[in-house]
């Protein structure tokens, strides 16, 4: 019984081997270098979106900390520029924390009110404000948050507040 089984694997084995294409020395290549660039992309917590890693960390720190671990880490808290990167983030942190929980990005005002900017330095090009924000209640909101209110939009917020966070990073 049991060379009866080994010969029908073995078999089996033959047959899809015979079925499989054969590659070409250009199709090899074209193999290995797609593996190279996955793998030296965005590596270990990473997900990669439209030439940049992104990273959720789901423990709650004040906005300045948070832009510093991500600085450690090679990046910047988040920039959005499209409605589809937006939603990019936000898949991750629910993948994550299985909620729309609020989260830091990189957007202040805290330098001059109402001049947001986004702390990588990009163009701060996009907004998805909930209605009414920004704000700066009480005259100390400077902050960006996300995934704010039932619209799961953007609230300016107390930077001191201590919040979940996404970084990103060039590829």
């Amino acid at each position: 019984m049991k060379i009866l089984t080994v010969s029908a694997l073995v078999c089996a084995v033959m047959a899809l081997t015979a079925a499989l294409p054969e590659a070409s020395p250009e199709s090899d290549q074209t193999a290995k270098s797609h593996l190279v660039k996955r793998s030296t992309s965005c590596t270990g917590r990473w997900s990669e979106f439209n030439g940049r890693c992104f990273h959720y960390v789901p423990r709650p720190m004040t906005w300045a900390k948070a832009e510093k671990n991500c600085l450690s880490m090679g990046g910047n808290l988040a920039s959005v520029h499209t409605e589809l990167e937006y939603h990019e983030i936000q898949r991750l942190i629910m993948s994550a924390s299985y909620e729309y929980k609020i989260t830091w990005i990189g957007g202040s005002d805290a330098q001059e009110e109402k001049q947001w900017f986004w702390s990588d330095g990009t163009p701060f090009n996009y907004v998805n404000w909930c209605p009414g924000e920004p704000n700066n209640l009480g005259g100390r909101q400077s902050c960006l948050q996300i995934n704010h209110g039932d619209q799961k939009c953007w609230d300016d917020c107390q930077c001191s507040y201590k919040r979940p966070f996404v970084c990103a990073k060039k590829i």
